[in-house]
């Protein structure tokens, strides 16, 4: 962070002065002229909170998809098939064990398994051919959609939340007074701070491992240079076959993740493919604080969109990523190569 903040003076004083201004409209009290400019108080903040956890479920996807990306450059478009197989499996699997925390490391394993197969069979074959990555991918996931709509069908399906995650949990940021003058605290849904909670721990636990630990160097270097590590001994093979199984298991968790709170249906494979590229392309290729500073942004935009320009929330969407590709092509946090 102090190395992002000597090359990038400005940027980080444009985002500490978003920071503090997000956090002074939450935590303020707001008059009567703001309240004409932007609404209520408690539209906004639930907006601005409902960004931050729809994010959160972004960076879940886009961090498995950074990963075979940005990362290792294949070409995977059929990522966001692996996320709705993912929670089609984890809505099945949670009705036979009743319990959500057994189900994620189920889904895991099993998605897990099928991007073991698709970087064996397919992208082992197709290394350096991005074209013919991009349209075997493209009919994967055209194959994998048909299976599952024959499977589940065309309508919607929702994960049961846990019991002890149910109902709202109540926050200390006040958003208005009742009649008598007392403050009222927003209540969020607890399910969705835990879904937060949950993208800020993979996400540091990602970066760790990529950037301190032997294994990450590894897959740094092999991604760079792969013919001299070969060369000196190591089965470079083996480490991206484990790390593209990691990234299409992520997928499969964000599937169950967001079938607790956003419904699963024929579609949002697609939905969620666009969300990854935006995220990966905006954040950076390859960088997981990118990523997560890319759902972040893609996030907020689309939740605050919605309640102010519903119109032009999608809208909103893409001009953000078409300024990064024509000001910073490389993305936010992205390294030219």
């Amino acid at each position: 962070m102090p190395d992002v903040t000597r090359r990038r003076p400005v940027w980080t004083l444009i985002v500490v002065v978003l920071a503090a201004l997000l956090l002074w409209l939450i935590l303020a009290p707001w008059g009567p002229g703001l309240e004409q400019v932007l609404g209520r108080k408690r539209v906004f903040v639930n907006a601005l909170f409902g960004g931050l956890t729809l994010g959160a479920l972004y960076f879940l996807v886009a961090s498995g998809f950074t990963l075979i990306f940005g990362l290792m450059r294949n070409v995977n478009l059929a990522h966001g098939s692996l996320y709705l197989l993912g929670g089609y499996v984890g809505y099945v699997v949670s009705n036979v064990v009743g319990y959500v925390l057994i189900t994620l490391p189920i889904v895991f394993v099993i998605v897990g398994l099928l991007g073991l197969l698709l970087q064996h069979q397919v992208f082992r074959r197709m290394e350096g051919e991005e074209l013919r990555q991009t349209m075997v991918t493209i009919g994967l996931s055209v194959v994998l959609a048909d299976i599952m709509l024959w499977i589940w069908g065309g309508q919607s399906y929702t994960l049961q939340t846990p019991e002890w995650l149910e109902g709202p949990a109540t926050l200390p940021v006040v958003v208005g007074t009742d009649r008598q003058g007392n403050p009222v605290y927003m209540r969020f849904p607890q399910v969705r701070i835990a879904i937060l909670i949950m993208a800020i721990v993979i996400g540091v636990a990602m970066w760790l491992v990529l950037n301190r630990t032997r294994l990450g160097m590894l897959i740094r270097a092999g991604v760079d240079d792969k013919e001299m590590l070969t060369a000196s001994g190591i089965r470079i093979q083996y480490v991206f076959l484990a790390v593209f199984g990691f990234g299409a298991g992520l997928a499969g968790i964000a599937g169950v993740v967001g079938g607790t709170f956003q419904s699963l249906a024929p579609g949002e494979d697609t939905r969620f493919l666009l969300a990854s590229l935006v995220v990966v392309i905006v954040g950076g290729m390859g960088s997981i604080p990118g990523a997560a500073l890319g759902a972040l942004i893609i996030g907020l935009v689309e939740q605050i969109g919605l309640v102010y320009a519903p119109t032009y929330s999608v809208v909103f969407t893409f001009l953000i990523m078409a300024l990064v590709l024509a000001f910073r092509p490389q993305g936010l946090l992205g390294s030219r190569r």
